[in-house]
């Protein structure tokens, strides 16, 4: 029998996974709740050389999943199994899941798998494409604020290189990664697709240098059709990558292959990020994606509610009123919309009732107050270099002097106390500082406010001005 060596997707058959252990360690690990409602079900279809497929019964289950726990997942399975490097999932629904050892499933699945229009890069870490199939044009809501946007991308799947690059940025949630998996699906049947996020890309650059592969790394990025690129402000300050990068893309540029990027900001505003490179990324199509309206946002709550209601067999009651509340109240992302909504129906399952609108309040006052007050960590950056006499540029640098660490800090502990944004977001926002930096300067601070009297009510101040747009006084 020939030996199928595509994907490395033999099944083993000794010393397989014990499933229920793995379980238990999940159970440990997230605690019984959150077990119970999201883990307890997936269960594991076949483990191969390098990776394992588990089945969850939806698509929802299968995304949150992969949103919130599918690393923490993968390094459990690895503590078991070292050479599992990812996992895969079949969303199977209960019909299918009764027979998912029908040996016809499992060939229709491999089959399904080997597609030789989707790039993989083959290394413990990179061994897959980001596609998701569910991820497409169909299901991205569109309102004024990313409509454009919609668009732009469906011309590019349509029409490769008409506009080239494509440029498509916007805040942390608007759907910029939506976009770029939606154009993927549409031209992977025919072209070779790779959607990788810059920060992969890099990893992938630095092994190549260490194992003295770069001959490889040229090859494998300057054959594909489409390259898709995430999040490229990670680029940030790294001028080798970017050398290569520059290259990379002149070279694809010329064959007439499709690019598309996606950012946090506009070519322009790309700090650290060499002149040549954000020239051509201006030279394209470059769309912004703005904060969803009230229309699109409560477009979104409509369809979500209604997924929701799918996925727990209409056991999920949100009337209007709250659907509307939502809507009107939660203004900073689509990510932390459809976050809030995951809040109420968690708060109505948890205690089997309906909340009314002063628990809502409750339950999502952090986002409440962040939307009421629109706090940015642009606008705490703004403050805070207003306050200490210094420019955003000075506190942005890399330069380490005395008068510039102290704000710095303080911004940094600002943003970690006034936003909802992650370590690693605030330091991106910082010019792509490391979240153990994060770390360092929010525990500093913490420190100094005990010992430190002065800088103690300058910082509540700051905390005044910024939460009460008081920046006037300053």
């Amino acid at each position: 029998m020939q030996k199928n060596n595509l994907h490395n997707n033999t099944p083993i058959e000794e010393k397989k996974l014990d499933w229920s252990i793995v379980q238990n360690v999940m159970k440990d690990k997230f605690g019984s709740d959150i077990f119970d409602s999201w883990l307890k079900k997936i269960e594991l279809i076949d483990e191969y050389k390098n990776y394992v497929l588990i089945s969850v019964s939806t698509r929802f289950i299968r995304d949150w999943i992969t949103s919130r726990y599918l690393d923490q997942i993968l390094q459990i399975v690895k503590s078991f199994k070292k050479d599992i490097v990812r996992i895969e999932f079949l969303v199977e629904d209960k019909k299918n899941l009764a027979n998912k050892n029908n040996s016809q499933d499992k060939q229709n699945l491999k089959d399904n798998e080997i597609n030789n229009n989707i790039s993989f890069i083959k290394d413990s870490y990179l061994q897959y494409n980001r596609i998701d199939p569910n991820k497409n044009f169909n299901n991205f809501i569109t309102g004024q604020s990313n409509k454009l946007a919609f668009e732009a991308s469906k011309k590019v799947s349509q029409e490769i290189a008409h506009y080239n690059p494509l440029y498509l940025y916007g805040g942390v949630g608007m759907g910029k990664t939506h976009l770029l998996n939606a154009i993927g699906l549409e031209l992977k049947d025919k072209n070779k697709v790779m959607f990788i996020s810059a920060e992969r890309f890099m990893y992938q650059f630095v092994k190549s240098i260490k194992s003295n592969d770069m001959v490889k790394f040229k090859e494998y990025f300057r054959n594909t059709d489409i390259l898709l690129i995430d999040d490229i402000q990670f680029m940030n300050g790294k001028e080798a990558m970017q050398e290569e990068f520059f290259h990379t893309f002149n070279a694809l540029f010329d064959k007439g292959s499709q690019i598309i990027v996606s950012a946090d900001r506009p070519p322009n505003k790309l700090s650290r990020i060499q002149d040549r490179i954000k020239s051509r990324f201006s030279g394209g199509l470059v769309v912004d994606i703005q904060n969803p309206d009230y229309e699109l946002r409560s477009k979104i709550i409509k369809s979500k509610t209604e997924e929701l209601k799918l996925f727990y067999s209409n056991q999920v009651h949100i009337n209007e009123e709250i659907q509307k509340f939502i809507s009107t109240e939660v203004r900073t992302s689509i990510r932390e919309l459809v976050g809030a909504l995951n809040r109420i129906v968690s708060f109505s399952r948890i205690y089997n009732k309906i909340p009314n609108l002063s628990e809502v309040r409750v339950i999502l006052k952090d986002l409440l107050n962040l939307s009421e007050n629109k706090v940015t960590i642009d606008t705490i950056q703004t403050i805070v270099c207003k306050f200490f006499k210094i420019s955003k540029n000075e506190m942005l640098s890399p330069r380490r002097s005395r008068y510039l660490v102290r704000p710095r800090q303080t911004a940094i502990y600002l943003a970690k106390m006034l936003t909802s944004k992650s370590l690693p977001e605030i330091g991106r926002a910082f010019s792509n500082r490391d979240h153990t930096t994060v770390i360092h300067s929010v525990k500093t601070i913490e420190k100094l406010r005990k010992e430190d009297n002065e800088l103690n009510i300058n910082i509540d101040s700051l905390k005044n001005k910024i939460l009460y747009n008081q920046d006037n006084e300053i």
